[in-house]
């Protein structure tokens, strides 16, 4: 653990009892994104995909001493151009006042040592056009801004509807 942080942070990996939790965690940074009213997970849905047999993510929870002050929520990926799998990070979040220790940095860290165990070609994510703290963190850390691609999602009535396309 280096220097620039607690001597009593730790990070573990989530387990069940952690989901409500993890959902507290989901719904502090979706209100700092101001995006409060999309969050519909429940703690079920969480439960159900997270720790089945076949979980579709996972997730580190960061602890100052006892207290959890931050998580990170990943899942696999694939890139054909390398032809092997990547870790695509959906959820960093470190709450307010625990904010400048170097907990976000350390977590990611713990994501990166993850991806290199793995034999991950890449870890990516996606920020907020407006969020320059975290643009500013991550390109701190070395990350590459890809600025030349555009993110595209279908939710909702988009989606059923081209679902049932012929």
């Amino acid at each position: 653990m280096s220097s620039d942080i607690s001597s009593t942070f730790h990070i573990e990996r989530a387990r069940a009892e952690h989901v409500p939790l993890i959902l507290a965690f989901i719904r502090e940074l979706a209100e700092y994104e101001r995006l409060s009213h999309q969050v519909v997970a429940t703690e079920a849905a969480l439960e159900q995909e997270l720790f089945s047999p076949n979980p579709v993510a996972e997730v580190l929870i960061g602890f100052e001493g006892s207290h959890p002050v931050g998580f990170a929520l990943y899942f696999h990926n694939f890139s054909t151009f390398l032809g092997q799998r990547g870790i695509y990070l959906e959820d960093l979040f470190v709450r307010p006042e625990a904010r400048g220790k170097g907990y976000g940095k350390a977590l990611l860290r713990e994501l990166a040592r993850i991806a290199v165990e793995r034999r991950a070609g890449r870890l990516e994510w996606a920020v907020l056009d407006w969020n320059a703290p975290s643009i500013a963190f991550y390109e701190g850390l070395g990350a590459d801004l890809m600025r030349e691609w555009k993110l595209f999602r279908l939710t909702g009535n988009a989606l059923q509807h081209l679902a049932e396309q012929p």
